[in-house]
């Protein structure tokens, strides 16, 4: 899943959206009602009939509008139903006619749509490539570059059904960062922040390169990582962008997504004659 870079923001937990007809409210209440248990059924249902049926604040269920509009209930973004914010839509459903915008702040729109999109998005996995690969040598240029194939743009749409609404998010790489996992160690470029040139991240080591020759994304440890291995990390940039049915759009906060590999770095071993 996409972390939110560089930013404290997080998708929706929860939001409300059209939900019930008149009808389908008034078929509710009455499931309930069958529910036996410790007088649960009767109990819900006649804060429900008070609600929804005697005036407090809806008549008989909007039955006398049905088709005029919807009741609006909360939904739960299910990756984050564990979060405290999931509770933060704790109104009964409420009443939005057709073509009418909620002033209830959680009320679903093309953004929020796209926001949800954002968390659903299938990135790939950051899997680099590395030459040498596994175990290197002091001193010598480690080459870092991610396959093409591998992070091409991804988009997901949500959508509210038979509302016509809908939003799409769209997750394009924009630059990779690595971690050696040591600060024993130089990278390259020395910010470690390997951008996107021509369409491409990095350079494949090619056959008979120079062993000494810098690449333009990698790392050179300085010092041997012992019995051990050092963590590298390497994390790749999506810019996210949104697009909606209503014409509206925008940037949400970029996303990164990480992953680790252990290397192992050892000393050149020299033979003196």
């Amino acid at each position: 899943m996409l972390t939110p870079a560089h930013s404290n923001w997080d998708p929706p937990a929860c939001w409300y959206e059209p939900a019930y007809s008149p009808k389908q409210i008034q078929a509710a209440v009455k499931a309930f009602r069958r529910i036996k248990v410790f007088g649960v059924g009767d109990l819900v249902a006649g804060v429900f009939d008070s609600y929804f049926k005697e005036g407090h604040p809806y008549k008989n269920y909007n039955l006398d509008k049905q088709g005029e509009g919807q009741f609006w209930a909360a939904a739960v973004n299910e990756k984050r139903k564990d979060d405290p914010e999931a509770n933060s839509c704790k109104k009964l459903p409420f009443w939005v006619p057709n073509g009418a915008t909620p002033k209830e702040p959680l009320a679903v729109s093309p953004k929020i749509l796209a926001e949800y999109a954002y968390d659903e998005l299938p990135v790939p996995g950051t899997e680099i490539a590395m030459a040498p690969e596994g175990t290197t040598k002091v001193n010598l240029p480690t080459w870092v570059w991610l396959d093409k194939a591998k992070f091409r743009k991804v988009s997901v749409t949500a959508s509210i059904p038979g509302s016509g609404l809908s939003a799409t998010a769209t997750a394009e790489p924009v630059s990779l960062a690595v971690d050696p996992g040591t600060q024993d160690a130089e990278t390259y470029p020395a910010s470690g922040q390997c951008p996107i040139e021509n369409g491409k991240i990095g350079t494949p080591r090619a056959k008979g390169t120079p062993a000494e020759t810098l690449p333009p994304c990698g790392v050179q440890y300085l010092r041997s990582s012992g019995d051990g291995s050092y963590n590298f990390r390497s994390t790749l940039t999506w810019r996210i962008t949104w697009t909606s049915t209503t014409g509206e759009g925008g940037a949400l906060p970029d996303g990164s997504f990480g992953a680790d590999q252990q290397v192992a770095v050892e000393e050149i071993q020299s033979v003196n004659r």
